[in-house]
């Protein structure tokens, strides 16, 4: 249980807010601006892209902290990234995608209005109830200058929630004894997340691997068949697993906790208010794919992730 704050209150503030951060890794002004700057266009824009604050780490780092891709998938992008572009000119071209998704798909009246300069200050002091410690990624981005443009700063603060909320659920997955894959399986059983088949070719696992996982995950009373949700979007996992994920949500919610309880429960409701509202926006303005990649679009909008 969140101390001194209700789980479901944290969930909230992710579920209304993680949508204008996640859109970034589906917007075509991402790959633009970072092959502009010397990347090559593909996978190497993403790991790259969301890395490039740690600085020009390797391979082996990069696979760690994003946890569920193949570390075979991760190595054919780093370090090579690293010879094409800097990670300061990959961090430059990463803000001007920003600034351009978020005017393209908000328009300029959003952008300008009083509801971005609320909450781009609440989600500033939000983050600023953030630590560190074990959290590798998070502390990266958190390295970075804020920009000076309330959208920006937004966009920013919501990066550094989404990474520091991140790193916790990693320490969740590996407490459990879920591996990068398992994760990957496990949240695609719940019906949840991503489509079975761009869950495993987006994050570079084999057929075999995946099967494999799968079998695995079956000998632990955790899955069901082939790990499919349901045609009606049920879950594929057994009670044990049921409540093995639910247990990883509650401990994430946990541990990402800080910064909203920082804020106060009220000063997070506002957040969550208009985040709702920037968040219905983007939806709508089609920040996400529609076929092919999520369960359904109102989990994009919540846990569309990286």
């Amino acid at each position: 249980m969140v101390t001194g704050m209700t789980s479901s209150l944290v969930r909230r503030a992710h579920d209304a807010t993680n949508a204008l951060h996640a859109l970034i890794y589906f917007a075509p002004e991402t790959e633009e601006r970072l092959v502009a700057a010397g990347l090559e266009a593909g996978r190497m824009c993403y790991f790259a892209g969301r890395s490039a604050p740690m600085g020009a780490v390797s391979g082996g780092v990069v696979a760690a902290t994003f946890y569920n891709f193949n570390p075979a998938l991760v190595a054919r992008c780093i370090p090579r990234a690293w010879e094409l572009a800097s990670p300061a000119a990959v961090v430059a071209a990463r803000f001007e995608a920003a600034d351009a998704v978020l005017t393209r798909l908000l328009g300029p009246d959003v952008i300008a209005s009083a509801d971005m300069t609320t909450i781009s200050g609440l989600v500033r002091e939000a983050a600023s109830g953030c630590a560190v410690e074990g959290r590798p990624l998070y502390a990266g981005h958190a390295g970075l200058d804020w920009p000076d443009a309330p959208h920006l700063v937004l966009w920013h603060g919501l990066s550094l929630l989404r990474e520091h909320r991140g790193d916790g659920h990693i320490a969740a997955l590996v407490a459990v004894g879920l591996s990068g894959i398992d994760a990957l399986v496990t949240h695609v059983a719940t019906g949840k997340g991503f489509l079975p088949g761009f869950a495993r070719a987006s994050r570079g696992w084999s057929g075999p691997e995946w099967d494999g996982a799968i079998e695995g995950l079956a000998a632990r009373g955790l899955l069901n068949g082939d790990g499919a949700p349901t045609p009606e979007g049920g879950s594929a996992l057994t009670p044990a697993g049921d409540a093995l994920r639910a247990h990883i949500e509650q401990e994430t919610d946990r541990m990402a906790a800080p910064p909203w309880r920082h804020l106060g429960d009220e000063r997070t409701e506002e957040v969550i208010r208009i985040g709702k509202a920037m968040t219905r926006a983007v939806l709508s303005a089609g920040a996400f794919p529609r076929q092919g990649v999520f369960a359904s679009r109102e989990r994009a909008g919540q846990r569309a992730s990286p």
